[in-house]
């Protein structure tokens, strides 16, 4: 009898497991899409500001830059003191480096030829400069060495540095921004703007900024081929054209969209001990790309400036001008502009005057 009770209970439990119980089932976690109609917003703050010759011609005497230099007691950060505070706070800082850094090579047979020591290169790491451009006529003043140790001068001190066919392509805030230096004054940006263009573009470039050297020395006004070959470098694909070269400041235009500051004029320049004219100005734009599209939000402004921080001579310490200078400055930048149909300036102050 107990051997029947047993079996039947053994089937009974069999039955239960088989066919009544339930295994309880795990629930995985639901995983939420982003929503499709999300914008992720990148921005970078660009400044760029004109010639900076980081040395001097053998010929000149009196109070030149390596004179400056010493008198500082080696302090390369007095140079870019005044501007310091607008390139540090921006995400990329360029300019034109009209000169070599260099202690080699063979004065070329021109005119003016300009060398500075190589540890002059801290002007620019103490001022907060991240990028140079080296298309000019004055990049070979010592022959081909001094632009070859000039480059590694710069990439010693980690400073990108791009010319010509030489682009470069740097990766700030997560935007790939191509940098384009170009020498116009012997007929050679023109051919070389679409395969520079096409260069940074397979390089990723999001952001395509281009500087070129052109105009003549001492115009305040762009000439035609100018206007032209900016025109051309927007319409390949430039979101910024830069100019250097006439050593005075020209007007700024835009043209489908896109802002063109023909001419910085000089800045840190070690190339005129007392230059007439020592008026400069500093330009920033920000952009902002929304997803993949850089959108046009007109976020751009100018630092009315000059390139010393005293009135009767040149000291190679640029300095943002305010006050009855500043307003000086701003109505002949915004009057030049005027002058080839450009917008109404936004200018940007600072705090620093005149010593």
């Amino acid at each position: 009898m107990k051997n029947w009770l047993a079996l039947f209970i053994a089937v009974c439990v069999i039955s239960l497991c088989g066919c009544g119980a339930v295994a309880p089932t795990s629930v995985e976690p639901v995983s939420e899409e982003p929503p499709r109609d999300k914008i992720v917003e990148r921005t970078i703050t660009i400044s760029c500001a004109g010639d900076c010759t980081l040395g001097t011609d053998s010929s000149f005497g009196g109070r030149t830059l390596p004179v400056e230099a010493q008198a500082q007691d080696g302090d390369f950060s007095w140079f870019f003191k005044n501007v310091k505070p607008i390139f540090e706070n921006d995400d990329l800082t360029i300019v034109n480096l009209e000169g070599t850094l260099t202690t080699r090579g063979v004065r070329q047979d021109k005119t003016f030829a300009f060398r500075g020591d190589p540890s002059y290169v801290n002007i620019l790491t103490e001022g907060s400069v991240e990028a140079v451009t080296l298309a000019n006529n004055h990049s070979m003043d010592y022959g081909e060495t001094s632009l070859l140790d000039t480059k590694e001068c710069l990439d010693n001190a980690g400073i990108v540095w791009f010319e010509n066919l030489n682009t470069a392509v740097m990766e700030i805030n997560g935007i790939k921004v191509g940098l384009i230096g170009l020498y116009a004054l012997n007929g050679s940006a023109e051919g070389n703007l679409p395969k520079t263009i096409e260069d940074v573009k397979a390089k990723g470039a999001e952001l395509i900024i281009v500087q070129v050297h052109w105009g003549v020395e001492g115009s305040t006004v762009p000439n035609s081929s100018q206007r032209s070959l900016a025109y051309s470098a927007i319409d390949l694909g430039a979101d910024l054209v830069i100019g250097h070269h006439p050593h005075v400041m020209q007007g700024i235009e835009e043209y489908n969209g896109k802002m063109i500051v023909y001419s910085l004029g000089n800045f840190c320049f070690g190339g005129n001990q007392n230059p007439r004219d020592k008026d400069t100005m500093i330009y920033q734009q920000t952009f902002t790309f929304k997803n993949e599209e850089l959108i046009s939000d007109g976020n751009w402004q100018v630092y009315p400036a000059r390139i010393s921080s005293v009135n009767d001579r040149n000291n190679y310490q640029p300095t943002p001008m305010t006050g009855e200078e500043g307003a000086r400055i701003r109505e002949k930048i915004q009057q030049m502009t005027e002058e080839i149909g450009g917008p109404s300036i936004k200018f940007a102050e600072i705090g620093n005057k005149m010593q």
